[in-house]
């Protein structure tokens, strides 16, 4: 069993310091507001004296902001910080370097699970950093998640995580919009429940007419969007009709109405001719 520093004890902090207990390790733990580490302590936990206290630093705080707020001025000689905490790809870069200028390595990551997901099947973290340093300490990180590399670029991990957001709180968005849209017509939630859902597993599946996360995913790979069947113009023309439904039913509009300016932009464009894979060269030219 190994020797883990665990900063930040908010809840997904306090989830992996608990995890990592139940599975054996040594924790210490390290909050800016110190009373966040009593429950911890009261299940075996040791008090880190400060927030680079320990040769293997997990942190998990808002911002790595934070992170630099914590460690302070203090040298990190052959440590190694495993930093699980949200922030831009170029910022997290840039806390590689700052890292490795106090004599440690940083390793980033981001966490596919909410809290109560940690240690359980089925939970995954994006790593990227220096691969060799997180194979030393892989036998710890997996009592928290399976380990995903996705290379030496410590941007990368981070890219991969907002990558997973964009998609699940932007799909999400649009369920909200859809039920709430139908909860004006007397269709409760719970009704529309397993159309949504049809339609989820549908677009993730890896065959049918309606397996679009593949069938996009492919025509960006070859840089090719037929359209003669299901043109972006036609496309464009539906969604305007859904925002219309929208406002028919006092919905708020202001993402919908972005969307249907995007689909309307690429056909201006000129490419309205094409499928709706299109849309991501409008993306890929602000």
């Amino acid at each position: 069993m190994s020797d883990v520093t665990i900063v930040g004890l908010g809840p997904m902090g306090s989830a992996m310091a608990e995890t990592l207990l139940a599975a054996g390790h040594r924790v210490k733990v390290w909050n800016r507001t110190a009373s966040k580490a009593e429950p911890l302590l009261a299940k075996g936990a040791g008090q880190a004296a400060t927030a680079a206290d320990g040769d293997l630093l997990v942190v998990s705080q808002i911002s790595y902001q934070a992170m630099y707020d914590s460690i302070g001025d203090a040298r990190l000689d052959g440590k190694v910080l495993v930093n699980l905490s949200s922030d831009s790809p170029e910022r997290l870069r840039a806390a590689a370097r700052w890292v490795a200028g106090r004599g440690g390595t940083l390793i980033t990551g981001g966490i596919m699970v909410p809290p109560p997901g940690i240690g359980q099947p089925g939970a995954y973290t994006f790593y990227s950093g220096p691969k060799d340093v997180l194979d030393q300490h892989a036998t710890t990180l997996e009592a928290l998640s399976e380990i995903t590399y996705v290379g030496e670029d410590e941007g990368l991990a981070m890219m991969y995580y907002q990558a997973q957001l964009l998609i699940f709180w932007s799909s999400l968005t649009s369920h909200m919009h859809a039920m709430a849209m139908l909860r004006t017509a007397g269709v409760s939630p719970l009704e529309f429940l397993p159309f949504a859902q049809e339609t989820f597993t549908q677009l993730g599946s890896d065959d049918g007419p309606m397996a679009y996360a593949k069938i996009l995913a492919e025509e960006f790979e070859a840089e090719t969007y037929p359209g003669e069947q299901n043109s972006l113009r036609m496309q464009a023309v539906g969604l305007g009709h859904v925002v219309e439904a929208l406002e028919e039913a006092g919905m708020e509009t202001t993402v919908p109405n972005a969307l249907k300016r995007l689909f309307e932009r690429a056909d201006a464009e000129g490419r309205g001719h094409e499928g709706l894979g299109t849309v991501i060269e409008s993306i890929r030219k602000p």
